[in-house]
């Protein structure tokens, strides 16, 4: 039998076809190209994120670890094997041995090696005595203290210029001068030429035979 025909002459759509079909199937579509999107967001901001947080570390590695900063030499503190020292106004004088205490302070993150050395020892510009500095090495972000014996002499130094300081006061102002050339050595990559400076002043009390009033920059 022939089937039947609307108004228009045409067949009219099988009953069991759904019409909402290819409107859920875009719909479908839709979702799915809305969520690889998302996907393709979520990794790019963890990518960004992962290189922010990466340059972060680089940065503060670079700040931090691998800068490279200027050891500290001074000295620390002294005592005295032999304290001579003359206050007479006629034939003033002073013949000490001190053992002075040094310190190397390395802020670094790697040692710091340094070769051998003097420290040397002025009295109003006037030379008076010196030492010997060994080379070593100063650890990583700790602090190398030694001792070395220096005999102070007063030889020549002007007999009027000693005189009044005896005169005018009990002490000994004493300069110290030095230079330590080295490397610093981070985790064994990096190697960087170091040269530190010491200059130093103190005073020798004459009455208690201590040394005070260090200060060193």
């Amino acid at each position: 039998m022939a089937e039947k025909q609307d108004a228009m002459g045409r067949a009219p759509a099988p009953s069991h076809v759904n019409p909402y079909g290819r409107v859920d199937e875009e719909v479908a579509e839709v979702a799915e190209r809305d969520e690889r999107r998302k996907k393709r967001m979520k990794c790019f901001v963890y990518l960004v994120a992962f290189i922010v947080f990466q340059t972060a570390v680089i940065l503060i590695f670079g700040l931090t670890i691998m800068k490279v900063r200027t050891p500290r030499f001074r000295v620390r503190s002294a005592s005295f094997n032999t304290f001579n020292v003359a206050t007479a106004n006629t034939n003033p004088s002073f013949n000490i041995q001190m053992l002075a205490e040094l310190g190397v302070k390395n802020a670094n993150f790697g040692h710091y090696k340094y070769q051998n050395s003097t420290i040397e020892f002025y009295y109003r510009g006037t030379k008076v005595g010196e030492a010997p500095v060994p080379k070593a090495r100063a650890k990583a972000r700790s602090t190398r203290k030694f001792n070395v014996i220096v005999d102070l002499s007063s030889t020549n130094v002007p007999t009027n210029l000693l005189a009044d300081e005896f005169r005018n006061s009990a002490i000994i102002p004493l300069t110290s001068q030095s230079k330590l050339r080295g490397k610093v050595e981070i985790m064994k990559i990096m190697k960087k030429n170091k040269s530190t400076n010491m200059n130093c002043t103190m005073e020798i009390n004459i009455s208690s035979e201590q040394l005070g009033n260090i200060s060193c920059r």
